[in-house]
């Protein structure tokens, strides 16, 4: 049975400064989103146990800190893989005209996102994902890792807001970092997650 695994980051931690400083993004991954891999394979271990034993008496904490963990892992792994130091601009093509036709514009678009993102109460994320029900784009507001998202959303495009991937720069200013992050967007790999999930593809690869 495989355990979850830190992936490597397509960069240097260097490679995003200024918008992102080489400090920061090796904390970022090396601390926080191993902590988070961690905490996942660690967890599973004693969901075994508590199953083993034919306790559960604890499941309910256990499920919330896996969900949790997991979570955390997943929108990390996806939040390097958005990011690119030749990032920046807008999408094309078909992901373009979705955005237009689902937000009213690109700008609109973005509006929104940002204040997703900038305004999350505590720590979370904002998030472009795809709602494949009503087969539309919407834009999330995660707190933590793990909810007030749809539960059937693929996420596409996520923005961290959690405190450790900016305080150390943008201090208390969240919206300047938010604003950076967009010069940093690779959007061939937002349209790749777009073109995956709207045909019921999986948009991260295994664990």
């Amino acid at each position: 049975m495989g355990q979850y695994q830190l992936p490597d980051l397509p960069y240097d931690y260097a490679a995003l400064e200024p918008a992102i400083t080489g400090e920061i993004l090796e904390l970022h991954h090396s601390k926080h989103h191993a902590a988070y891999v961690k905490g996942a394979n660690d967890t599973l271990e004693r969901i075994a146990e508590v199953r083993d034993k034919e306790d559960f008496s604890g499941i309910v904490g256990l499920e919330k800190t896996f969900a949790f963990n997991l979570s955390g892992h997943v929108l990390h792994t996806i939040f390097w893989e958005n990011l690119s130091p030749d990032g920046g601009d807008r999408p094309e093509g078909e992901l373009a005209a979705a955005i237009d036709e689902h937000f009213g514009s690109f700008d609109a678009f973005a509006k929104q996102l940002s204040a997703a993102t900038s305004t999350v109460q505590g720590s979370g994320w904002g998030v472009l994902a795809w709602e494949p029900l009503s087969r539309r784009l919407v834009v999330e507001q995660v707190y933590d890792h793990h909810s007030n998202i749809g539960m059937n959303t693929s996420p596409l495009l996520v923005f961290d807001a959690w405190e450790h991937a900016y305080y150390l720069q943008y201090r208390n200013v969240r919206p300047d970092y938010v604003q950076k992050l967009w010069s940093l967007v690779d959007w061939t790999d937002v349209t790749r997650r777009f073109d995956l999930a709207r045909n019921g593809l999986p948009t991260l690869p295994a664990a």
